[in-house]
C-alpha cells in the first residue's frame, strides 16, 4: 500500500531533526537525560561527559551529545561552559584598589608639602590618583630652611592640616633640627633617609647596581651625574622618573612616609 502521507515523522531519531537550543551546563542546573529519564543537577564533568546527581545523591555520567537532555521539558543540547577568567582588580600606582567612575574632589584645605619639584613629580607619579580622589594638593617648598615661616603663613588648624615630606631626615642632620622645632599638632613632618628623592628610587630601575657614594661637601646631584656619565642633572632626572611606574619602584622608607602623611591630612576633623 502506498504511503499517503510521506515519511513517518516519528521514524528515526526525531530529537536530532530539530534545531535545538544550546545551554551551558552550569553547576546546579537541573536537567533530564532524554533517553534514560535520569534527572539530576550538574555537579561537574569527567572525560568529556557531564556528571548529574539526583535527589538521592546518585551520580551518573552522560555524554554531551546533541539534543540529549530535557530542560523544563524541552529538548536542549548541553555544552561545557567556557572558563571565565577571574576578574582582575585594578590598582593605582600606589597599590590602592582603583575606584572606577570617581571624579577628583575639589581641593581641600589640607596640604602635603615636599621639598622640591622633583619630589612633587615623583609623588604625583605614584600617589597622584589617590590624592586626586581625596582632594589633597601637593606643593613644593623649594627646601625646608624656612619651614617655620611657611607654617606661620599657612596657619594650620583642624581641617587645615599640613603634612611635610623631608629628604635626608636622619639623626644629627640639619633637617632633623628644623623638624624638631615644629610643635603644631596639626602638622606632621616625616621623611626618608636619602640625600635626595632620586636616591629613594631603586637603583636597578635607573640601570645602576647602586647609587654612587658622593663625598660630603660636594653637590649630590652633580656628583651623581659625573659618576654615571650624564651631562646635566635634568637629563638624569628624566632617566630617574622614567624608571618609576608604581610603589614597587621606590624604597620602603619613602612609601611609609607618604602613607603616613596621606592618612594624616585626610583624617576626619
Amino acid at each position: 500500500m502506498p504511503v499517503m502521507y510521506g515519511e513517518d515523522v516519528m521514524a528515526g531519531d526525531w530529537r536530532r531533526r530539530k534545531v535545538v537550543p544550546e545551554v551551558d551546563a552550569e553547576r546546579d542546573l537541573v536537567v533530564e537525560d532524554a533517553d534514560s529519564g535520569f534527572c539530576g543537577a550538574v555537579v561537574g564533568f569527567e572525560l568529556g561527559a557531564v556528571v548529574l546527581e539526583d535527589r538521592h545523591g546518585r551520580r551518573r555520567n552522560f555524554p554531551l551529545e546533541p539534543a540529549a537532555f530535557l530542560l523544563d521539558g524541552k529538548v536542549v543540547t548541553l555544552r561545557r561552559p567556557v572558563a571565565r577568567p577571574a576578574p582582575v582588580r585594578q590598582r593605582t600606582a600606589s597599590g590602592s584598589v582603583a575606584v572606577a567612575g570617581v571624579r577628583a574632589q575639589v581641593a581641600k584645605a589640607s596640604r602635603i608639602w615636599v621639598e622640591g619639584v622633583h619630589d612633587a613629580a615623583l609623588v604625583e607619579r605614584i600617589w597622584g590618583d589617590d590624592l586626586r580622589i581625596e582632594g589633597v594638593v601637593v606643593e613644593p617648598l623649594d627646601g625646608i630652611d624656612d619651614l617655620a615661616g611657611a607654617l606661620r603663613e599657612f596657619q594650620p588648624a583642624r581641617g587645615r592640616r599640613v603634612g611635610v615630606l623631608v629628604d635626608h631626615l636622619v639623626a644629627g642632620s640639619k633637617e632633623s633640627r628644623i623638624v624638631a622645632a615644629v610643635k603644631d599638632p596639626n602638622v606632621l613632618v616625616t621623611g626618608h633617609p636619602y640625600v635626595d628623592v632620586w636616591q629613594a628610587v631603586k637603583p636597578e630601575r635607573v640601570g645602576l647596581a647602586a647609587w654612587p657614594v658622593i663625598p660630603p661637601g660636594q653637590p649630590w646631584k652633580e656628583g651623581v651625574c659625573r659618576a654615571v656619565g650624564v651631562a646635566e642633572p635634568y637629563e638624569m632626572w628624566r632617566r630617574v622618573l622614567s624608571g618609576v611606574h608604581s610603589y614597587k619602584d621606590v624604597e620602603t622608607p619613602l612609601i611609609n612616609a607618604m602613607e603616613r602623611l596621606i592618612d594624616f591630612v585626610t583624617e576626619p576633623s
